[in-house]
């Protein structure tokens, strides 16, 4: 698992700096915005820059045996489910601010089974938030 605490910490003193506008932080696409609506997961962590409603966590699945699931958002049920078929693939955890438009990645791990068939023994389980 790769945390990215500390450049999320770095892009907000940015912000806070003056180095870095606020519109420049918070460019969360239409795209990546739906899919917090959709698949996100509310947290309790109120958002960083506008302080106006708590962040939603976006999980994006990438990797070659995914075909055309590749890069799209899926809940924590169906990341599970493809953990289980797989062979290996990643997940890139973004955390979202639907009033602000802020978004930044929080983690990545990988997920799969034990062979390159798929359909084996979950090799990595899916980390902890």
């Amino acid at each position: 698992m790769v945390d990215y605490a500390l450049q999320r910490r770095a892009a907000l003193a940015d912000v806070a700096a003056g180095r870095v506008a606020t519109a420049d932080a918070c460019d969360a696409g239409v795209y990546l915005l739906q899919a917090a609506s959709y698949h996100g997961r509310p947290t309790a962590r109120p958002c960083p820059l506008c302080r106006q409603e708590p962040l939603v966590e976006v999980n994006w699945i990438f990797g070659e045996r995914l075909g055309a699931a590749a890069g799209s958002a899926r809940s924590a049920d169906e990341i599970s489910r493809l953990a289980d078929a797989i062979s290996e693939f990643t997940v890139h955890v973004v955390e979202v601010c639907r009033s602000c438009r802020w978004n930044h990645l929080v983690q990545s791990y990988v997920l799969g089974t034990d062979d390159a068939s798929g359909g084996g023994r979950r090799r990595r389980r899916t980390a902890s938030p």
